[in-house]
C-alpha cells in the first residue's frame, strides 16, 4: 500500500495563493499579537531579509520590532545596527529590554562598506539580528540602483546561513522595486500609532492595515539626547580592508 501523498502546503517554501504558509518556520514574536497574526509562522522571521518601508525618522520603525530585537539579545547574540540615521538613545533600547552590551553600531563611509558590513553580520552567525540603512546620500548610491537585486539576493543568503533577522529599511518609492526579501511591510504613522501594511509575505498581500499601538509601550526616541550619564551601546567604526572584497551576483 503506497503511503498517502504529502501535503504540498507542508513543504518549506510553498504555500497555496489564498494561504498563509503554513510550513514549520523560525520566528521570534513581535510583542504584537495582531502583527503576528498576520505572519507566517506568526512571528517576525529568522534566517531571511526583510523590508520596512518608510518616510521620515522616528515614527516607530524600530519601537515596532522591539520585542523581537530583545528576544534576539536575549539568546547572547549581537544586534549590529549598520548606517542608522542617527545614534541609537541607549536608555530607549535598555527600556525595550534590549542588552545594550549586545549592541554594536557600525558607521560605513560607502554603500559598500554598509552592504558588505551587513552580510559578514549575518553570515558570521554571531548577530542574531542586523538592521541595515542604505542611505541615497552615500557615495555609490546612484550607481548601485541596477544592482540592488543582486546584493539584497547575497543578503539574503547570508541571513539563511547564519540563521539571522535581517531588516533592511527603505524609503516607500522602493514598493514598485523588485526585492528577493521574503517579508515587505509598509509603516505610515499617526498620533502614537504605527499602519503596517504587507505588500508581500509568503501568502497573499495583507489589504487590511495593521494598527500598532505604539503609547503602551512608553514608545521613546531612538536619537541621542542630552544626558552625559546615559550608558550608549558600543560604537565601533566600520574599519574595512582596503580594497574591499567584490560584492558579485
Amino acid at each position: 500500500m503506497r503511503p498517502a501523498p504529502e501535503d504540498p502546503a507542508r513543504i518549506p517554501g510553498v504555500w497555496r495563493g489564498g494561504e498563509l504558509e503554513r510550513a514549520p518556520l523560525e520566528v521570534v514574536p513581535t510583542g504584537h499579537a495582531a502583527l503576528d497574526r498576520e505572519l507566517p509562522g506568526a512571528g517576525w522571521p529568522l534566517g531571511t531579509l526583510t523590508e520596512v518601508l518608510h518616510d521620515g525618522v522616528g515614527i516607530g520603525e524600530v519601537s515596532f520590532l522591539c520585542g523581537a530585537l530583545a528576544a534576539a539579545s536575549r539568546e547572547g547574540r549581537l544586534i549590529a545596527w549598520i548606517g542608522a540615521p542617527h545614534l541609537p538613545y541607549a536608555p530607549a533600547l535598555a527600556a525595550m529590554g534590549i542588552a545594550l552590551e549586545r549592541c554594536v553600531v557600525i558607521e560605513p563611509a560607502h554603500r559598500e562598506d554598509a552592504l558588505w558590513a551587513a552580510e559578514q553580520s549575518l553570515r558570521s552567525g554571531a548577530c542574531g539580528a542586523a538592521l541595515l540603512w542604505l542611505a541615497n546620500a552615500l557615495p555609490g548610491a546612484k550607481r548601485a540602483q541596477a544592482g540592488d537585486y543582486a546584493w539584497l539576493r547575497r543578503l539574503q543568503m547570508a541571513a539563511q546561513a547564519g540563521r539571522s533577522m535581517a531588516v533592511l529599511y527603505r524609503c516607500t518609492a522602493a514598493e514598485s522595486v523588485s526585492t528577493p526579501a521574503h517579508l515587505r511591510v509598509v509603516l505610515s504613522g499617526a498620533a502614537d500609532a504605527l499602519e503596517l501594511r504587507i505588500p508581500k509575505r509568503r501568502g497573499p498581500p495583507l489589504g487590511v492595515p495593521v494598527r500598532i499601538d505604539l503609547a503602551r509601550r512608553s514608545r521613546r526616541r531612538l536619537v541621542p539626547q542630552t544626558e552625559e550619564a546615559a550608558p550608549q551601546p558600543s560604537l565601533v567604526r566600520a574599519d574595512l580592508p582596503r580594497p574591499l572584497p567584490r560584492l558579485a551576483a
